[in-house]
């Protein structure tokens, strides 16, 4: 039956596909381009372009590339873009009838001492656009945020209402009551296992190499699949087109360099970074001496020669990074962490047609491992490898709509090796394909009302237990005025690939990946979402947005475990809801923002209900930005989060401690404290703040191009509780006051 639906889906898709090619009404033609960087080529994502004489905006996509349909022929059409820190540009163009009229815009950086912000077709383009719950954060925005020990992507995403985080100690995020293992992350479309460096405290991306981020806090698109709670989409830079650039900079951390150049007909950009000094970990790590050690390295190259085949576009990238931690006592453990990925991409831009249409395939893989030597440590092995597939076809229609279908198919190996207390080894393996076909029609024909609707087939599922479903969904959007837009959500979403993690540790060390056990049924989660944007005056934004999450047959650890025959997961659910707002306002000299999230989590399992750690009630996050001019900026954060839950001390009782029954004295006399817990995370932890400053200023010294950032995370030196220490009661606190400084060289 599976295939099927597979076979139906795949000729159903075919003949939307190709009836839409006729669809062409008589007199009207298609603008079609991109927007690119002048002095890089890079290309600009979700930059603004209006069609003067129509008041018609869009924005282009994540390639850079926009496109108008049903413009009337034979006449002469002011178009003009804009890009937030660059000059407008504004070019004419003639539409001939029935053709696609190619138009590429490059656009000049303003100069560094007053970045100009224009908006030119941000309300055009965004009354019916179907976006709830996605925030698109570009380098622009990343350079203006406080930076810390140096800029971080994960650490970033703090400051976005939804996400949440346990502690300055990790940098892992949970969204809308999802667990972290319930976030899809991909870079150029490949997922990535561990992104974490320096046992989750920075992620293992440098910042300088990505031109944007797309986070989807929940109710994504059918283009993306088995995760049940958000997808974070990591789009890295394509080098620059025109001259040869190298950058080096170095932090209290790490020291990296970057190259990037021309190569013919295509572009190279490649980036390392690695750690010299682990000195700043003592302030994240209670002032204990850690000998961490890690690196990473990336590489893009892209090839377009319209000689050999135009339109065509040809993608090489790959990435790698290390993680370890070698002791000098042979009595402790060494840990290691590795990510390897590596793919390729097919482009295309069909001629005279609005077809846009890619195939990629990659390859990730995860090792994880802990190295006992001499410690009582087990040792502990887990192997992730990943070979994916993917297609994705884009058609824009005469009527603006767009036709959106593809296929990915997956296949997953995984494997775990345990050792238990008695030296028993368990070595668990498994391996499964996950095959789906996709499609959706986005309704965009009219300026204020837009829909995206589309299902997911998954034709295979890793889990055994998973047969062939579909799943729905959904976002419309509705603006009754230009200023007011109500945006609305649904959607289903499973996930059968899951991380061992307990929940109870503070700070996670080893997360093996495995799939989901055949005695337990894959995640399902539903997302129910609604939001209202208002636009009432020039730069200034206000949003809110509802959302519900329910799921079902959520893995929770088997804290009752006694027998290695006992599963290692019970089946559990979870349930989210709440409400966020956000108010925005830029112009040409401040950036100004504030938040504010009020959500609850629950988990469930054999009918008690409790909070998970990453439960906050109350967030509130506000921040400010000001170019002083002559290079300078200025920027700062407040931060406030209501208290963790946390599982209480009651009491102490003697535990008869029995090591060996043969022995000669009275064993029943060997006694040891043993703690008394109360509820699992019915307490609170006091409340959390702190105030963050970056002071950075931009100059030039003939050909260098030089930046220089101060920071000061924890301005007033708020003493934030991270625990307390069941067996001396002592109480550990979060990251102090931190100064920090970068400096980064452009030759």
């Amino acid at each position: 039956m599976s295939r099927i639906n597979f076979y139906l889906f795949f000729l159903i898709s075919s003949i939307i596909l190709f009836s839409t090619q006729r669809i062409y009404s008589q007199g009207v033609g298609t603008i079609r381009g991109q927007v690119t960087d002048i002095k890089t080529g890079e290309a600009l994502l979700y930059a603004n372009v209006l069609i003067k004489e129509l008041q018609t905006g869009t924005s282009t996509n994540d390639r850079g590339y926009f496109v108008f349909t049903s413009i009337p022929q034979n006449k002469d059409y002011t178009i003009v873009a804009s890009y937030v820190g660059y000059e407008e540009k504004t070019l004419t163009v003639v539409v001939q009838a029935n053709r696609v009229t190619e138009l590429n815009f490059t656009l000049n950086p303003t100069s560094f001492e007053l970045q100009t912000v224009e908006k030119v077709g941000e309300k055009q383009a965004e009354t019916n656009t179907t976006d709830v719950g996605l925030r698109v954060i570009t380098m622009k925005e990343l350079e203006s945020m406080p930076q810390g020990v140096e800029t971080d992507l994960f650490r970033s995403l703090q400051y976005v209402p939804g996400v949440k985080t346990t502690g300055d100690i990790s940098s892992r995020y949970y969204i809308r009551g999802g667990s972290a293992d319930q976030n899809l992350i991909l870079l150029n479309g490949a997922a990535v296992y561990n992104p974490f460096h320096a046992l989750g405290i920075f992620s293992i991306f440098d910042p300088e190499i990505v031109n944007s981020m797309e986070l989807y806090k929940g109710g994504f698109p059918a283009e993306f699949g088995g995760k049940a709670s958000s997808v974070l989409n990591i789009i890295t830079k394509d080098g620059n087109k025109n001259k040869f650039n190298a950058s080096a900079a170095i932090s209290l951390l790490t020291g990296k360099v970057l190259l990037e150049g021309p190569i013919p007909h295509g572009s190279y950009i490649i980036s390392g970074r690695k750690t010299y000094s682990n000195s700043i970990f003592k302030k994240f790590l209670n002032n204990q001496d850690v000998p961490l050690d890690f690196y990473d390295f990336s590489f893009k190259v892209n090839y377009a020669n319209e000689e050999f085949s135009e339109g065509t576009k040809i993608v090489l990238h790959g990435f790698t990074s290390q993680d370890k931690i070698n002791r000098n006592s042979e009595l402790s453990e060494d840990y290691k962490w590795q990510n390897n990925l590596f793919g390729v991409k097919w482009f295309q831009v069909a001629k005279n047609t609005p077809v846009f249409w890619d195939i990629g395939m990659t390859m990730s893989t995860y090792q994880g491992e802990i190295i006992p030597k001499l410690s009582n440590v087990k040792p502990q092995l887990n192997d992730v490898k990943d070979l994916s597939f993917k297609t994705n076809i884009n058609y824009v229609l005469n009527s603006r709509d767009e036709v959106v279908f593809g296929f990915d198919i997956k296949d997953i190996k995984t494997e775990l090796e345990l050792e238990n207390n008695r030296g028993a080894v368990s070595k668990i393996s498994s391996k499964g394909s996950q095959i789906a076909a996709y499609a959706k029609y986005k309704f965009i024909r009219f300026d204020n009302f837009g829909i995206d609707a589309g299902f997911r087939l998954n034709v295979a599922q890793l889990s055994e237990k998973s047969g062939s479903t579909i799943d729905p969904r959904i976002s419309l959007t509705y603006s009754f005025i230009p200023q007011v837009s109500v945006k609305l959500a649904y959607g289903i979403y499973q996930q059968d690939l899951i991380t061992l993690t307990k929940e109870d540790q503070i700070l996670t060390l080893f997360e093996p990946w495995l799939i989901t056990p055949d005695y337990l049924e894959p995640t399902i989660s539903t997302h129910y979402i609604g939001g209202l944007t208002f636009r009432f005056i020039e730069n200034l934004t206000l949003k809110l947005e509802g959302y519900y999450k329910d799921t079902k047959n959520l893995p929770i650890i088997n804290s009752e475990k006694v027998f290695n025959s006992d599963p290692d997961f019970r089946a559990g659910e979870g349930e989210s809801y709440g409400w966020e707002s956000f108010l925005g306002y830029n112009n040409e000299l401040i950036n100004f923002t504030i938040s504010y999230t009020n959500s609850w989590s629950y988990k469930t399992l054999d009918g008690w209900r409790y909070y998970p750690k990453y439960d906050i009630r109350h967030s509130f996050n506000t921040g400010l930005s000001i170019n002083i001019g002559k290079g300078w900026l200025i920027s700062g954060m407040w931060i406030y989060n209501s208290g963790l839950p946390f599982t209480q001390l009651t009491g102490y009782y003697d535990k008869y401690i029995i090591n060996d029954i043969y022995f000669d004295e009275d064993y029943f006399s060997s006694t040891e404290p043993y703690t008394l817990l109360g509820d699992k995370n019915i307490a609170r932890l006091p409340d959390y703040h702190r105030l963050d400053l970056t002071l950075s200023k931009k100059l030039s010294l003939g050909s260098l191009n030089m930046t220089f950032n101060f920071s000061i995370l924890n301005v007033y030196d708020r003493k934030n509780i991270l625990y307390f220490n069941r067996e001396t009661g002592e109480r550990v606190n979060m990251l102090p006051f931190l100064p920090s400084a970068t400096l980064k060289v452009d030759f």
